[in-house]
């Protein structure tokens, strides 16, 4: 399964209807959640009570004067917001997430929608119609015709997206790469290769960043207002709750489009892949580099890497965190201690200098399977290659369909 996500272009009295839809659905989801806590201590299983609670929205609640608005909008809404709330409750009691938590206004508004009827189909082009809602033009076109049943819409930063789910089927994207390669990632330079090459971070994130700061410097006597408090917040708070989310949304853009870029590239180039096992959430710790390193999305390097296998026929291997890339010499193996402030390898065995992550880059693209007495038996591991991979970015302009009854073929950008 593949899904395209595309932007909306909408008017004032569609925005308005999208706003009422994801207000109903966060409704519908609390209040579910809400009646599911009261029952909690009674036998039965999720589906069983979610099944009550189904019944007594739609037979009891829905005819109250007070919720006569909800028979105005779609009843798909509803219905998707409490199969939302059932699979939630699901993955708690597997053991594969925390207890649902009620959704807040102020979050991300999203809803799905569906077509009872079975699949729909969407056609190429710069208009799309979802069920129960209408036809809605589209920033971008379609780029080609394909069925599904099921559209989600979303809210980020006062921009709608809709995103639909496609079967299709993979073409791995043949490559003639056979050069195996280490990567060293840092903060400083975000990612040094075994050959040489290395790649800066984009500056347009930090100047974002900057931007950003300022923006929210200058506004920091603002009444922003506090809901707990009963103090509205102004007009011009609610102008500076946009920007800020606007600027937001671009440094996250800036930063998904770079990591694409890149992790394709390596993956066109590079058939054997070495990084490191980072442990992000702990270098995160450092508040000096936490900054850096969050802006930078090194577990999102990995991933991507890790997901583009099977699109590009590479393999990724994963050199255990305390491997001591950086303090061995990748020309005599000498260990020496370094401090996170030497940017220049001195090897105190045979006299070499080098650059440091050039260093660790080598010593990571050389690393085997072996034992030493540096207190690490296993320096390499094949990562897993069942990572989930991120549906929005499954189809691009520069995807390549290949239509076969309704499943698709498709090549990654």
């Amino acid at each position: 399964m593949y899904a395209i996500k595309l932007e909306l272009k909408l008017n004032n009295i569609e925005q308005t209807l999208m706003a009422q839809h994801a207000g109903f659905s966060r409704f519908v989801y609390n209040y579910g959640l809400a009646l599911y806590q009261q029952v909690m201590d009674i036998k039965g299983g999720v589906t069983k009570k979610i099944s009550a609670i189904r019944k007594v929205l739609t037979n009891f609640t829905k005819t109250k004067p007070e919720f006569a608005w909800m028979n105005q909008l779609s009843s798909r809404v509803y219905q998707n917001a409490l199969i939302a709330l059932k699979n939630a409750l699901t993955r708690f009691f597997k053991g594969l997430g925390d207890f649902p938590k009620f959704k807040r206004k102020k979050a991300q508004a999203s809803f799905t929608v569906d077509s009872s009827n079975g699949p729909v189909t969407v056609w190429s082009g710069r208009r799309i119609k979802i069920p129960t809602l209408g036809t809605f033009r589209l920033a971008e076109p379609v780029p080609f015709t394909c069925a599904t049943q099921t559209f989600t819409l979303s809210r980020v930063a006062s921009k709608w997206y809709v995103s639909f789910a496609i079967r299709a089927d993979k073409r791995p994207v043949s490559s003639q790469a056979v050069e195996k390669v280490g990567i060293d990632l840092g903060v400083k330079t975000f990612a040094t290769f075994s050959d040489g090459t290395t790649v800066e971070a984009p500056e347009s994130i930090k100047q974002a960043k900057i931007k950003l700061a300022k923006i929210q410097w200058r506004n920091r006597h603002k009444q922003l207002g506090n809901s707990k408090q009963g103090i509205p917040a102004s007009n011009n708070a609610k102008k500076f709750y946009k920007r800020v989310a606007r600027l937001h949304n671009r440094i996250t853009n800036i930063r998904r489009d770079f990591l694409q870029k890149l992790t394709t590239s390596i993956s066109r180039n590079y058939h054997h892949i070495r990084i490191e096992d980072l442990n992000v959430s702990g270098m995160m710790a450092n508040s000096k580099l936490a900054d850096a390193i969050g802006n930078l999305g090194f577990y999102e390097f990995r991933r991507q890497l890790t997901y583009k296998q099977s699109m590009f026929g590479t393999v990724v291997e994963l050199v255990d965190r305390w491997f001591p890339s950086s303090k061995m010499c990748s020309d005599c193996g000498h260990i020496q201690p370094m401090k996170l402030s030497d940017r220049v390898f001195h090897c105190l065995g045979c006299g070499a200098v080098k650059c440091r992550d050039f260093n660790a880059a080598v010593n990571k693209r050389k690393g085997t399977k072996r034992k030493s007495t540096g207190g690490w038996a296993r320096n390499l591991t094949t990562v897993d290659r069942t990572l989930p991979t991120a549906l929005v970015e499954a189809v691009s302009k520069h995807q390549c369909p290949v239509m076969s009854g309704i499943v698709l073929v498709l090549c990654s950008r």
